[in-house]
């Protein structure tokens, strides 16, 4: 070990969060892979982010992840990645919902059995959009129609 040095990622997030083209290819992100605190979760999340938002947009949204890591035990924030992942959706925000929902899964105490579906999951992500058309009241207007008055 004499003569290495060990970079930690957490110390660089506010710069990458700023230059984020700059953390694709660090010497820093190298060594959180080879230490297996940036997982191949990350590396599923992070590439369908950058899929959804662009290259500089999503590794920013990576880097907000990672930043949760300083609220968050690491495996709550991997449990979040996968569920995010998962669901679809690859926003910091989602991730660190589903982050919290796995720390508090763990202090609360198990189900009972009658309160869980066989084969069905437990909880799943619904976008506020998705939520607020499934809960539109009907429209009673008329149609609209081309004919003259």
């Amino acid at each position: 070990m004499n003569g290495t040095v060990r970079l930690d990622l957490d110390h660089y997030l506010e710069v990458l969060v700023r230059k984020p083209g700059a953390f694709p290819g660090s010497t820093t992100l190298e060594q959180a892979r080879s230490a297996g605190r940036f997982t191949p979760v990350h590396d599923a999340w992070w590439d369908q982010a950058r899929k959804t938002h662009g290259e500089r947009d999503g590794t920013r949204a990576l880097i907000e992840v990672l930043l949760l890591g300083r609220h968050l035990p690491h495996e709550h924030v991997v449990a979040g990645l996968a569920a995010a992942l998962r669901a679809g959706a690859m926003t910091a925000a989602a991730v660190a919902l589903e982050a919290r929902k796995a720390a508090q899964a763990e202090t609360e105490p198990a189900p009972a059995a009658g309160q869980l579906v066989p084969g069905k999951p437990s909880a799943t992500v619904t976008s506020l959009h998705e939520w607020r058309l499934a809960h539109l009241p009907a429209d009673t207007r008329p149609l609209p129609s081309v004919t003259p008055l």
